[in-house]
């Protein structure tokens, strides 16, 4: 191995003992009840709770998969996206968060399918097995995205066998989740959201004095046809085999496309999911106290909105520096690894895409951890054996962890597979599904446990056949499937709802119990 190749493995080493440390230092505390292993205790600061929501949310997407598209496609798609990604965490910090943190602990949920369940006094806890089957699916599709990036990172860095590298990455991930529970998932995110945050930072400014300079790389992309602007789509021309062509070492462009009104709500829509989020939601839920949400909100959205504009800039300026170096969208979100190698020493360059490792790692293992608490809590002591023991539980979730993490090799297995596109369809599936069933629960006191339960299977179906069925058919069944299904899912949950009764003994305590929740929400 050549000593760049070392010095930048070594700095990854480093950082990889580090986040296994911290996986064992929190092993006996988190493994001292389900309610610590699941959700710290309802423990967890401003600062941990904000990085932690918007590491494990952002995963290798915003390092690799976000500049890949505006690398490829120019500004449009990305800036529309990024967008309606920073409303939908403003709106569900200020929306969900409180009442959330107030609700849960009211009803002592210690999971989100706990308080579905909970909150419609749904005593078989068919609406918590249902949401728990839900979460798994999609959670296995979110898993296998990550273990995509783990795997591009070190073929990209290395030369070496993606799927080798992406088994061995995901098993990096599997330990520290199964040995730590929610308080190493909590802490590792911490970190990995600071050193996220600064590897973008200091690659964007590198990347900006490397191209030659601000008003040399602004020229640059304004002479190909609609790459900067947010209301034209540019058009790669592609060769038979889609690879983009290239003449005179300069990429090859068609006319762009119209960016239609349609087609940049269907961006903004990306926003709704955060409403349907487990892995964020669930830090809403863990929160020290009420009073440090507003502190929370404040970091999340400034990390948020930086860290997006610095992705975007970076995929932009590496058409200026690499501009026929990737010839598919896929191949393209290697962007920020490249640039990395090019600009920074060897053991710089290794703890900066570290980031990388450190997105995927955060997100996928908040993944693992609720899809293991979601079977273990709602679908095994839920509704096969009430009285299980929290140690039979813990078991059970570090089963579901080992299902989950071999589904999610399976789906990574294929390196040619886009981390914008695996993420898109189970951010989509969890958003539909979740989104309307969680501003209902919480802001509606007419709602029903039918309605929950019939708008949540409604949503999860139409995602699907969307993707399957309608989307292949183009024109306005292009929209991302996200903005049909939250409607469909919301329509069917409020008609579900106006046409049965909440009359029933079990319904009348959950109607009580709404308002409790809304005089302690009142006293907050």
């Amino acid at each position: 191995m050549v000593e760049h190749d070392f010095l930048v493995l070594f700095a990854m080493l480093l950082y990889f003992i580090v986040v296994l440390t911290i996986g064992f230092v929190y092993a006996k505390r988190s493994n001292s009840s389900t309610s610590e292993y699941f959700l710290g205790g309802r423990g967890v600061g401003p600062w941990l709770t904000a990085l932690s929501a918007e590491a494990s949310d952002m995963s290798g997407w915003l390092l690799m998969g976000l500049p890949g598209v505006a690398y490829f496609t120019g500004a449009s798609e990305a800036v529309w996206t990024g967008v309606g990604i920073a409303l939908g965490t403003y709106l569900n910090w200020k929306l969900v968060a409180k009442r959330l943190r107030v609700y849960s602990e009211l009803t002592e949920s210690i999971t989100l399918p706990d308080f579905y369940s909970k909150r419609y006094g749904d005593t078989k806890n068919i609406i918590s097995t249902v949401a728990a089957l839900i979460i798994v699916l999609f959670f296995s599709i979110y898993v296998g995205s990550c273990f995509v990036t783990v795997g591009k990172l070190f073929a990209t860095l290395f030369g070496l066998n993606y799927a080798a590298m992406m088994v061995l990455g995901a098993i990096i991930v599997f330990l520290y989740t199964l040995v730590g529970g929610y308080l190493s998932v909590v802490v590792t995110d911490f970190v990995q959201g600071i050193l996220m945050f600064f590897a973008l930072a200091m690659v964007v400014c590198g990347s900006i004095i490397w191209a030659g300079g601000f008003n040399e790389t602004l020229a640059f992309l304004q002479a190909i046809p609609g790459f900067l602007s947010i209301t034209e789509h540019a058009k790669p021309v592609l060769d038979a085999t889609g690879y983009q062509v290239a003449f005179d070492q300069l990429p090859a462009f068609a006319a762009p496309a119209p960016f239609s009104a349609l087609t940049a709500l269907s961006l903004l829509a990306w926003g709704l999911g955060y409403f349907g989020m487990p892995q964020v939601l669930v830090r809403f839920m863990s929160a020290r106290h009420v009073s440090d949400i507003k502190k929370s909100r404040i970091i999340a959205v400034l990390w948020c909105v930086i860290s997006m504009a610095s992705a975007i800039l970076i995929g932009l300026i590496s058409r200026v520096i690499l501009p026929t170096y990737f010839g598919t969208q896929s191949q393209a979100e290697n962007a920020f690894i490249v640039l990395a190698q090019m600009m920074l020493p060897s053991f710089m360059c290794g703890v900066v895409v570290s980031g990388i490792f450190a997105a995927s790692m955060s997100s996928s293992s908040s993944y693992l951890l609720i899809a293991g608490s979601s079977v273990a809590e709602n679908l095994y002591r839920g509704m096969l054996r009430r009285h299980a023991s929290d140690r039979e539980v813990l078991i059970v979730a570090r089963f579901t962890l080992i299902v989950v993490f071999m589904f999610g090799i399976l789906v990574a297995y294929d390196e040619h597979s886009s981390i914008f596109a695996v993420v898109s369809h189970a951010w989509a599936g969890l958003g539909a599904s979740f989104g309307p069933l969680t501003l209902l629960a919480l802001y509606w006191k007419r709602s029903t446990k039918q309605g929950a339960l019939a708008g949540m299977l409604a949503a999860t179906v139409f995602v699907i056949f969307w993707v399957q069925v309608l989307a292949p058919l183009g024109g306005i069944f292009g929209i991302y499937e996200l903005l049909p299904a939250f409607c469909v899912g919301t329509l069917v949950h409020i008609i579900v709802s106006l046409c049965t009764s909440n009359a029933h003994a079990d319904a009348q305590q959950s109607l009580e119990l709404f308002d409790a929740y809304q005089t302690k929400l009142a006293e907050k």
